[in-house]
């Protein structure tokens, strides 16, 4: 990566950084559920330990993971911060502005990809460190996660929000809508894609939902739905994540690169 594009990166990074509302909602989203489940568990623990386990351990790591890596807040964080940084400069009316300066359309779209990689891998971090604290601090008696099970874990988490993230830039740099790329993302990524992957009838025609290739690279059975991984081969799911990658991040420089000033 050039200089210029280096510098143009951290420029998109920082002003997604200083979208407080974005980031306090994506903070909010990656922590807030991993501190309530602890929290509870750890209460009902000390009330009647009988009857339920040591809020941590292994079964409070797989908990915590599939809240962050699942269908839940993971991917929402991932969707919140991708859109940002796809519709930021049209929505707040400074596209023009850049492309006056007589920089790269490309570039242009291409640098908001790994600024949003960047903001959104830092929540995610953030939020599994809490799973990681949360799991061994109120480990009890019950067995802790593995140090393979927990860097398995962190590069899944890291694949499958920033594969989303990605996805959701290029959606939002085609739509140029931030409140109709989010609702489109998350009505996809909630609703339709465990529905889709639970029709049995649409037989191998499910593996081209991005929930479900990604799912292959878990270390646990983080999807919803009746039928969860759907056991597709490891070439099957690489080829439908940079699918979704080609045709979203495709149609996004398109878009930017086509689009009146």
């Amino acid at each position: 990566m050039s200089a210029i594009a280096l510098r143009m990166t951290g420029a998109d990074f920082l002003k997604l950084r200083k979208k407080r509302s974005t980031l306090i909602w994506a903070l909010v989203l990656a922590l807030l559920p991993v501190i309530v489940l602890f929290v509870v568990r750890a209460i009902l623990h000390s009330s009647t330990p009988s009857e339920h386990p040591p809020a941590g351990g292994l079964d409070g790591f797989h908990t915590g993971l599939r809240l962050l890596g699942g269908l839940f807040f993971g991917p929402l964080v991932a969707i919140l911060i991708g859109v940002e940084a796809g519709s930021t400069d049209a929505s707040n009316g400074v596209f023009r502005d850049l492309v006056v300066t007589g920089r790269s359309r490309l570039t242009l779209f291409a640098t908001r990809v790994p600024a949003a990689l960047l903001l959104c891998w830092g929540v995610i971090i953030t939020g599994y460190a809490l799973v990681l604290l949360g799991s061994f601090l109120f480990a009890g008696n019950l067995p802790t996660p593995s140090g393979t099970l927990i860097l398995n874990s962190l590069g899944f988490l890291l694949l499958a929000t920033g594969v989303l993230c990605a996805v959701a830039v290029g959606f939002a740099s085609l739509t140029t809508s931030k409140p109709g790329a989010i609702i489109a993302l998350i009505a996809w990524q909630i609703i339709a894609s465990p529905l889709i992957s639970s029709i049995r009838e649409l037989g191998s025609a499910r593996d081209f939902v991005l929930s479900q290739g990604l799912a292959h690279f878990s270390p646990l059975n983080v999807v919803m739905g009746r039928d969860g991984n759907l056991g597709m081969s490891g070439g099957t799911a690489l080829l439908v994540v940079v699918l979704w990658l080609v045709v979203f991040l495709g149609l996004g420089a398109w878009r930017t690169c086509t689009m009146d000033a």
